[in-house]
């Protein structure tokens, strides 16, 4: 084999190697990002929601217990009221 060729093998065979390392890290970097901020989008929601469970809802109970509130209605899915309760609702305002 000619040397020159030779030489230009080395050299390409190097360019692919150094290729391939970039590319790796670059597909690392790319699945590292995506789960630091998969983590962050499920702390941003999770954790204002235990904070209000924990601490807000107490006071919140307390205060519509206090006021004379009723905390006993009925509801469906989510807590959203049910047909009834919205048939009541409006019952009380006719």
């Amino acid at each position: 084999m000619d040397s020159e060729i030779k030489e230009q093998l080395e050299e390409i065979h190097a360019l692919v190697k150094d290729n391939h390392r970039m590319l790796r890290a670059i597909r690392r970097s790319q699945w590292m990002s995506f789960l630091t901020s998969t983590v962050f989008w499920i702390a941003v929601i999770l954790v204002p929601l235990y904070l209000y469970q924990q601490y807000l809802e107490p006071i919140v109970a307390a205060v519509s217990a206090q006021s004379g509130l009723s905390t006993t209605t009925t509801s469906g899915l989510f807590g959203l009221p049910t047909l009834n309760g919205i048939e009541k609702i409006f019952n009380q305002y006719k």
